[in-house]
């Protein structure tokens, strides 16, 4: 494995920052997004569930469709060589279909299925306390899209891409626009959170931060 030094990550780091105004003649090589999705597609997830889905919105009436209703997208929406609505699973509990699949594409044995299911049952019910509420199990899983969010803007500014996460949209038009667009399924799958990607142009303000000190604290 080719070793990445510290002074690079950290120099990636510095340079990452929120996009707001993106060049829309410079496009990301097709080659260079795959690297930026595998990354997504790599990353960890709570229990190994992986409970997302990336989609690469490409088609200019559907990004025309909903830039009414994402306010967060400063820039005209069309600017960005690249814009991933990331989908979080919804209903995600111990004993749904999605999570014995997980379990399935493991190989576990009939015993190991029966343990590590009992063993999800007490997590969320128990530790994490989610199963009173669709809501609280589509927030974990879209916790866990969070990691590869962030993933994904840290391997993208190791190559010299722009990206900016995105909020700031009507969760309710965004998730019925593209569900009756037919881009998912909305029993199945709600939007968490977006992404956009590409090349700035012009130079960003670099954001003010709090000292380490007061974020960082060493228990021994």
């Amino acid at each position: 494995m080719t070793e990445i030094n510290k002074q690079q990550v950290l120099d990636a780091f510095h340079f990452r920052a929120a996009c707001r105004n993106y060049d829309p003649e410079r496009k990301i090589p097709q080659q260079d997004m795959d690297y930026i999705l595998e990354l997504a597609h790599l990353s960890p997830s709570s229990v190994g569930s992986e409970p997302w889905k990336f989609i690469v919105l490409q088609n200019p009436k559907l990004r025309e469709k909903i830039a009414p209703v994402s306010w967060g997208i400063k820039h005209p929406i069309q600017e960005a060589s690249h814009l991933v609505i990331i989908l979080a699973k919804k209903n995600a509990r111990y004993d749904s279909e999605f999570l014995r699949n997980a379990l399935v594409q493991r190989g576990l044995t009939p015993e190991q299925m029966d343990a590590t299911i009992a063993r999800y049952k007490s997590f969320q019910q128990d530790d994490i306390k989610i199963l009173d509420s669709e809501r609280a199990l589509f927030d974990w899983c879209s916790k866990q899209t969070y990691i590869a969010l962030g993933n994904m803007m840290t391997g993208a500014a190791l190559i010299g891409i722009d990206s900016c996460p995105i909020e700031g949209f009507n969760y309710d038009e965004v998730n019925r626009i593209l569900a009756e667009e037919g881009i998912f399924d909305a029993n199945e799958y709600g939007v968490s959170c977006m992404v956009t990607f590409g090349y700035r142009n012009k130079d960003i303000k670099k954001k003010a931060r709090k000292p380490v000190e007061q974020v960082i604290e060493w228990v021994k």
